[in-house]
């Protein structure tokens, strides 16, 4: 044969916009939360984000030069992206060196190992962030209280996130009605007037960058609805079979990892499924597994754990939901 069909690697899609500038729109769309968790965490996030970026940059262009000795693609803006979802993933407190060894992981082991862009299985920030979490818990876990620790990096005040607080009470046998009146409410919550991550206390703040990818087409609305819906539905089951022991289903979707995982982390093109059937069912499995974690687990958050035990699946999902295939002829009947 003279002329060879070549298949690319994921991400496989219907689109005239090029990895770049998917990525870069990426990028854009996280602006909002950027400015949000500059302003309540001040100098530490900035400390983190930049030193999170330029890490995965760096960490690619070596691997990519010096060990696969391929053609150098940090240009794409991928490199960026998981520096940036990695960095929203941390505390603003996190030692600079924890930040580069996450870094490291998630690009050395969670990418660059299978072959780079469209070839790794799971999300590598989330590979960076379960990897830091395993390694270091103390430290991935005290979280800075909002513009409280503005001017501070390391010395900055710490306190319990919403969701710690309420797992907490809950292993103490606390009624969680008595538990809410110490934590914010839902209004609060959504503007991001709380604990946490970088990327994950202002709802509001994603909710525009969530908008902003439909528009530009660089993401559906599956995953993130059906993943936050599925979150819904059961923790509001068990909030109305035990609202003593079970906080309302809206709480748990604004705090914690929800929003920045169902919009950024969960629909990632690579290490999601293709079709729409398949993403429905993966965002189903997604909400489920948080749930269980949340509420039976020893953490108090699952959202990174659920999407990683999903990515797992994907192959298989894709292998049994595929799409109609060009000409095939549809059986009534």
């Amino acid at each position: 044969m003279s002329k060879l069909l070549t298949v690319s690697p994921s991400p496989h899609i219907g689109s005239d916009q090029s990895v770049q500038e998917l990525m870069y729109g990426v990028i854009l769309s996280l602006v909002p939360a950027l400015l949000v968790t500059l302003y309540v965490f001040g100098i530490g996030a900035l400390i983190v984000v930049a030193l999170s970026v330029f890490s995965c940059i760096l960490f690619e262009w070596g691997i990519q030069k010096y060990l696969m000795k391929s053609e150098i693609r940090i240009r794409d803006g991928s490199a960026a992206v998981t520096g940036l979802l990695l960095a929203f993933n941390l505390p603003s407190n996190l030692p600079w060196w924890m930040v580069v060894l996450g870094a490291l992981f998630a690009i050395g082991i969670g990418k660059m190992t299978y072959g780079g862009l469209g070839n790794n299985p799971f999300n590598p920030a989330l590979v960076g962030r379960v990897f830091l979490l395993i390694s270091f818990p103390v430290q991935m876990t005290s979280w800075p209280l909002p513009v409280v620790s503005r001017m501070h990096y390391l010395d900055a005040t710490t306190g319990a996130t919403p969701l710690g607080l309420l797992k907490e009470a809950v292993r103490n046998g606390e009624a969680v009605p008595e538990v809410m009146k110490q934590i914010p409410d839902h209004m609060q919550l959504f503007l991001g007037q709380m604990g946490g991550s970088l990327g994950e206390i202002s709802a509001l703040a994603l909710i525009i960058g969530f908008i902003w990818l439909l528009y530009k087409r660089i993401i559906t609305w599956h995953i993130p609805v059906f993943m936050v819906g599925t979150i819904f539905v059961f923790t509001g089951i068990l909030w109305w079979l035990n609202p003593v022991r079970n906080a309302t289903p809206v709480f748990h979707i604004l705090t914690g990892g929800v929003l920045l995982g169902a919009i950024y982390m969960a629909t990632d093109l690579v290490t999601s499924p293709m079709t729409r059937a398949g993403m429905i069912l993966y965002a189903a499995g997604i909400g489920l597994i948080t749930v269980i974690i949340r509420v039976y687990g020893a953490y108090p958050e699952g959202v990174s754990f659920a999407i990683l035990i999903m990515n797992a699946f994907v192959p298989l999902i894709n292998k049994y939901i595929k799409p109609r295939r060009f000409g095939e002829e549809v059986k009534h009947g």
